[in-house]
């Protein structure tokens, strides 16, 4: 059974768009799968379709110019239809060589997939500025995990399965935090073979992404710099400390780390800050885009009987579900700190509104809001602030703030944000 992407129905809307479709992501994510869906749906609809792999010697060759592909295209489907590049990062100049077909406005629609390496992220999207969507492609979601899980019962149902199934839902959640969201992690049943997937697949990572992709030297410094933050997950960045203790320079740290962004491994937060000394204006927290990633890098898969353990990595998740909940929005994701001490977990920036949002593992069963909160509420007096939790609900009122503790699934089925 396969996992149902919910990015493969804004791709589909995409198709019958000039533009060139570019799906980027981390490697064995899936976007190959998914290209391959694509193009079997558009041939049992009559389209004609083509599909090359940049990893395949015997396709590699028709990149050598741009004449010799559109020859190989016009062969294959004639002079209209629909052509899947795979890996396209192995192409160098990736952006000016498809720029130039894209220029001579033939009938061919486009849909390309890569890595999220910086030749794919940077070139394509600085070479083909308006000629072009980018499609990101990320690890399985939880709400994506939970279909999958439940066999596709209950996709319309979800608010229901969640309240209802208080045990189930527990133990996916358990899951998902210790193990990720990589599909072949996600349809092994056994816990060494889901260990093992992770490992080659970060491996894989390192080699291909890190060091053949973007030529770095100290491929050993980068995987430390990767575990020392999978022990910090939403904890202040130190440069100068991480720094010397992987033995670079800053300059050279902040390069991987930026390398590891863009590669989809990690996520650096902003603090959030009106005018005040007290507060914290330029260390940034860090999270991962794949929580079984995460806990490889730092050797606990043993989080099932960690309950510290998964309050970092339910954190964690909660920023995931506010980043999908934000998607295609302007809004931005902050932390908040004080010199005091004080700190909120999440705020959400509207331009017009702040939203301070709180997480908490551990079970609530009572109105408490802890004085962080209380902090910025008092210096801030925002409209709403919400403390995300297992399965807890209910709204109290701080002066002029609705303080609402909601469990964490409604993030996934309800626009909690608008």
């Amino acid at each position: 059974m396969l996992i149902e992407r919910s990015l493969y129905g804004e791709i589909e809307k995409h198709l019958n768009v000039k533009e060139i479709s570019i799906i980027v992501g981390p490697r064995q994510v899936g976007k190959t799968t998914l290209m391959l869906e694509l193009l079997n749906s558009l041939k049992q609809a009559g389209k004609k379709v083509l599909i090359l792999n940049l990893d395949y010697e015997a396709d590699k060759r028709f990149f050598e110019s741009q004449e010799l592909l559109l020859n190989k295209i016009k062969l294959e489907i004639g002079s209209e239809g629909y052509v899947f590049i795979d890996e396209i990062q192995r192409k160098e100049n990736a952006g000016l060589f498809l720029k130039g077909i894209y220029d001579l406005n033939l009938p061919y629609k486009f849909i390309v997939s890569g890595s999220g390496s910086l030749e794919l992220k940077e070139k394509i999207h600085e070479s083909l500025t308006g000629r072009k969507r980018m499609f990101e492609l990320l690890p399985v979601s939880f709400k994506e995990f939970v279909n999958y899980k439940t066999e596709y019962k209950y996709p319309e149902m979800l608010p229901d399965f969640f309240k209802l199934e208080n045990e189930k839902t527990e133990i996916m959640l358990n899951e998902y935090l210790s193990f990720g969201g990589y599909p072949r992690v996600v349809t092994e049943n056994r816990i060494e073979e889901k260990i093992k997937i992770i490992d080659e697949i970060y491996r894989s990572y390192v080699e291909k992404d890190i060091v053949n992709l973007l030529n770095i030297d100290r491929p050993e410094a980068f995987s430390y710099i990767i575990k020392f933050l999978s022990s910090q997950t939403g904890k202040l960045l130190n440069y100068s400390g991480l720094a010397s203790a992987a033995g670079v320079s800053t300059a050279t740290l902040k390069k991987y780390l930026y390398f590891a962004e863009k590669t989809f491994i990690i996520k650096t937060i902003n603090p959030y800050f009106g005018n005040s000394l007290k507060e914290l204006t330029k260390s940034k927290t860090v999270y991962f885009y794949d929580l079984g990633l995460r806990n490889f890098s730092n050797n606990s898969f043993t989080l099932l009987q960690n309950q510290n353990g998964l309050g970092f990595m339910f954190q964690n998740l909660i920023m995931n579900l506010i980043n999908e909940n934000l998607l295609w929005t302007s809004r931005k994701i902050n932390f908040w700190r004080t010199t005091d001490k004080a700190e909120v977990d999440f705020v959400i920036d509207k331009g017009n509104e702040v939203i301070p949002v709180e997480v908490k593992y551990t079970n609530v069963s009572k109105d408490s809001v802890k004085r962080s909160l209380r902090s910025f509420i008092d210096k801030y007096s925002p409209r709403r602030a919400f403390v995300v939790n297992k399965d807890y609900l209910s709204t109290i009122k701080i002066k002029n703030t609705d303080v609402m503790f909601i469990p964490f699934f409604k993030l996934i089925t309800e626009n909690i944000f608008d």
